[in-house]
């Protein structure tokens, strides 16, 4: 009696070690990593996890583990045990996991119950995991459907423009571009960033979008823009202050106006590929209703692509900002990139796929007129 209860306790011990080391992240494959490392070493045998991606499919080996201290010596017997990646007896297995032992004694029932329960926790974490992606990924796509279809500007303008979210755990945010068409052949192109992720970012996010749409439709001059746009949401004590910065281009003139409402400055890269930041007066941010917005305006050639983003393109934590633009600024591409490649290289060449914040940019250029 005094044995088997030894060999229940040390059972027990196992299944409570198996909840602090299975799970510890929301990532599958480190589950896996983890179910494996747990089983080669409390039963003592080689173990191999397969994963069913796709119901209808092989699974595929994700993880796998030897025990400490396996004697090299051929064996004399083989032993094996599996489990199913289960949570519930009746569900649809996720996978499975598999133990080979070589030599020694056949698995024991508290050895096949230990495998049991760490299969069953494991396969709980992996539902958590693959319901978290599933949300992440519906997110993902709302945010790129709010963000990457801005209204469509004049044919003589050329744009691109693109979303990241904030690293792999980040949903919805705050973070937008938009084009306007205007009369005279001009576009208006807007980047903005609502304070703030998440859900009620994004919502404010789209309530800026949709007010903006409406006075810019006035064809006001930038600065106006702003000036009417932060009266309207200083209204509205529940929307969350946003940075933003128009861009009027008016490509008969070759010539864009800027107004900045406490956003950072665009850069615009030349045909050469050397870039420059724009050196314009920057206002507070919308919502705070004190106003003080004023324009600038500079040429903007046929061959120059100007680039506008939100400050996740260019921030990292611990860094001056000076520091961070200074790097944007000192980039040069490949000559006459046009505004996709700029898109792309810009954000390869900052690291923006793992920046800390959300990063929207928009790039533009004047289409060159066809010779007459």
């Amino acid at each position: 009696m005094a044995e088997r209860d030894e060999a229940l306790l040390t059972r027990v011990r196992a299944m409570e070690q198996a909840i602090g080391e299975i799970g510890t992240t929301l990532d599958e494959t480190s589950t896996c990593r983890e179910l494996a490392a747990f089983a080669a070493r409390h039963l003592r045998a080689s173990t191999t996890v397969d994963l069913l991606t796709t119901p209808g499919t092989p699974t595929r080996r994700v993880a796998q583990a030897e025990p400490p201290g396996q004697d090299p010596t051929p064996p004399a017997a083989t032993h094996r045990l599996s489990a199913p990646l289960v949570v519930h007896d009746d569900e649809e297995p996720l996978g499975v996991v598999g133990l080979v032992r070589t030599g020694g004694d056949p698995f024991s029932a508290d050895e096949a119950a230990l495998l049991h329960h760490a299969a069953r926790l494991a396969a709980r974490h992996l539902g958590h995991a693959r319901r978290l992606a599933a949300t992440e990924d519906t997110a993902l796509h709302l945010q790129r459907a709010l963000v990457a279809e801005p209204g469509r500007p004049h044919p003589n303008l050329e744009i691109a423009g693109g979303y990241l979210p904030a690293g792999p755990r980040a949903l919805v945010g705050g973070d937008w571009f938009e084009t306007v068409r205007l009369h005279f052949g001009r576009s208006l192109l807007v980047v903005g960033d609502v304070m703030g992720h998440g859900l009620d970012a994004a919502v404010d996010m789209n309530a800026y979008r949709t007010a903006l749409r409406e006075v810019a439709a006035t064809d006001l001059p930038p600065h106006r823009v702003l000036r009417h746009l932060d009266s309207v949401v200083a209204e509205d004590a529940s929307r969350r202050p946003a940075t933003c910065l128009l861009v009027r281009v008016d490509p008969a003139r070759s010539a864009a106006t800027f107004a900045s409402a406490g956003h950072l400055p665009p850069v615009v890269f030349g045909a050469d590929g050397s870039a420059e930041l724009v050196d314009l007066p920057v206002g507070p941010p919308l919502g705070t209703g004190v106003g003080g917005y004023e324009p600038t305006t500079r040429p903007l050639a046929p061959g120059d692509t100007l680039l506008i983003f939100t400050d996740g393109l260019v921030e990292r934590r611990g860094e001056d900002i000076d520091v961070s633009l200074a790097r944007l600024a000192a980039l040069r591409l490949p000559p006459d990139s046009g505004p996709r490649q700029v898109v792309d290289e810009v954000l390869s060449r900052l690291g923006a796929h793992g920046a800390e914040d959300d990063v929207a940019v928009l790039a533009a250029r004047i289409r060159a007129r066809a010779p007459q």
